[in-house]
């Protein structure tokens, strides 16, 4: 065998080759097909192999694919820009262009953090996130996010950002019962405030519906209400970490409509290039920018390749894909449909604890004992287990932390926007296949009825 050169998740592992996608199906070398019930990563909300993407990728190399920011501007990153401000909630934006998720949450903390200095107050350089969070792998922004499993490597070289409860009400982590809690978890961001010091705060971040490091968390009516205006007693800039629930993926352009909200900063990535392209963003608000338009006129972040003319033109032309065929509609309604198939899977299989979400960002939390809720040991690897299950049988879904601290098993099921019924119909059928040979699997041997039970 020949040696390798890629560096791949797990190394030695054999993956398959992937040969093409179309629609909500991928098809590797060997001609078996995969449906995509995770967009990849949550990403690829439009489909694949979308003709209408590939001619504007093809109309904008003809013209310039790349320049440097400084140097230029061009009229797809204009475009681009003005479209997200009309689409955001208030409507009042400005966006820098950045390659990846992980690089809009850190520039958020980065141009929080430059709001304060330019008004010269510079000991509010701390950004608090929640302890159930994920905002991305870079230094920063491993240093916001409480995805324990994914800081662990490297806690002596991050900040200590993670302090707020998660508005997880399946297990709650104040020990509480929604609605009789007053949301306490919402009132946990105050009690921290207080804690650190409102002087030595820049921002809150948080995803709108927790991810990866929760399984598709998503709190209930009013929280982020209430978060919102704790910010804004104790002045705090509120980032909404909208790489994974942006551009439709939750029956919402933004999911942050859902509770009328308009946060300072927001995050976008994944959705907004449907996985076209490389290119993620960093909204501001008129008001976050005015101090740094009225001092050093210069936001202290910058990457070779933002703004991308090529990039530019193809998330322009997603989101106008995403408009023309009212995708954001019918991810909310594919996602009560879905969300209602898989509440039947749990009904009858006793190792799904929870199924929650919105839209087309569901997650299915996994126990070994329904009444209890006690997750299965990490020696069980139940997640990696129903994903290679899945896998097997032609269905991709996607990995998620369950359980307080990441100590337990959840997917996120998360298909294109695209899907339909039928395809919904098999995706449900696939999975329940999947997790049901898991679990038996994992169900102890029967007694021998030979054996005298004494």
């Amino acid at each position: 065998m020949l040696r390798e050169h890629l560096i791949k998740p797990i190394l030695g592992h054999k993956y398959p080759t992937i040969a093409y996608g179309q629609g909500v199906f991928l098809y590797d070398e060997d001609g078996k097909v995969y449906l995509d019930a995770s967009s990849g990563a949550v990403t690829a909300g439009i489909g694949h192999g979308v003709q209408d993407i590939i001619d504007a990728m093809q109309e904008q190399a003809g013209k310039v694919s790349f320049v440097y920011r400084s140097q230029f501007t061009s009229e797809p990153a204009e475009a681009l820009a003005a479209k997200l401000s009309d689409l955001a909630p208030g409507q009042d934006y400005w966006s820098f262009f950045v390659n990846s998720g992980s690089e809009a949450t850190e520039t958020a903390m980065k141009i929080a953090i430059q709001h304060w200095q330019e008004q010269g107050r510079h000991g509010k350089n701390k950004v608090i996130s929640r302890r159930m969070s994920y905002h991305g792998i870079t230094m920063g922004a491993l240093s916001m996010s409480g995805h324990t499993l994914r800081r662990r490597r490297f806690v002596p070289l991050l900040e200590d950002f993670p302090v707020v409860a998660p508005p997880y009400c399946y297990r709650c982590p104040l020990h509480s019962v929604h609605p009789s809690c007053g949301m306490a978890c919402a009132d946990d961001l105050e009690t921290a405030i207080r804690r650190i010091g409102t002087e030595h705060i820049a921002a809150f971040i948080a995803e709108p519906i927790v991810g990866a490091a929760g399984g598709a968390l998503t709190p209930p009516p009013g929280y982020y209400a209430r978060i919102k205006a704790i910010c804004e007693r104790h002045e705090l800039l509120f980032i909404a970490d909208e790489v994974m629930t942006g551009i439709g993926r939750t029956g919402a352009m933004f999911a942050m409509e859902h509770d009328g909200v308009e946060p300072d900063l927001i995050a976008l990535g994944k959705g907004m290039s449907a996985g076209y392209t490389p290119m993620a963003a960093t909204m501001v608000k008129d008001h976050v920018m005015a101090p740094i338009l009225q001092g050093s006129r210069s936001v202290m972040a910058g990457h070779t390749y933002s703004a991308n003319p090529q990039s530019a033109a193809v998330s322009l032309a997603v989101l106008h894909y995403i408009e023309q065929h009212g995708l954001v509609q019918q991810a909310a309604d594919r996602g009560r449909y879905l969300l209602a198939k898989l509440q039947q899977l749990a009904d009858g299989i006793p190792i799904i604890g929870d199924v929650r979400g919105r839209g087309l960002l569901l997650g299915i939390e996994f126990v070994q004992d329904h009444a209890t809720k006690e997750p299965f040991p990490a020696a069980a690897g139940l997640t990696s287990r129903v994903i290679e299950k899945a896998m097997q049988k032609g269905l991709l879904v996607y990995p998620a932390s369950g359980a307080i601290d990441g100590v337990g098993d959840a997917i996120l099921v998360a298909p294109p926007m695209v899907i339909t019924e039928a395809e919904l119909d098999l995706l449900a059928k696939l999975l329940e296949a999947a997790i049901r040979e898991v679990m038996d699997e994992l169900a102890p041997p029967a007694p021998d009825a030979d054996t005298e039970v004494t």
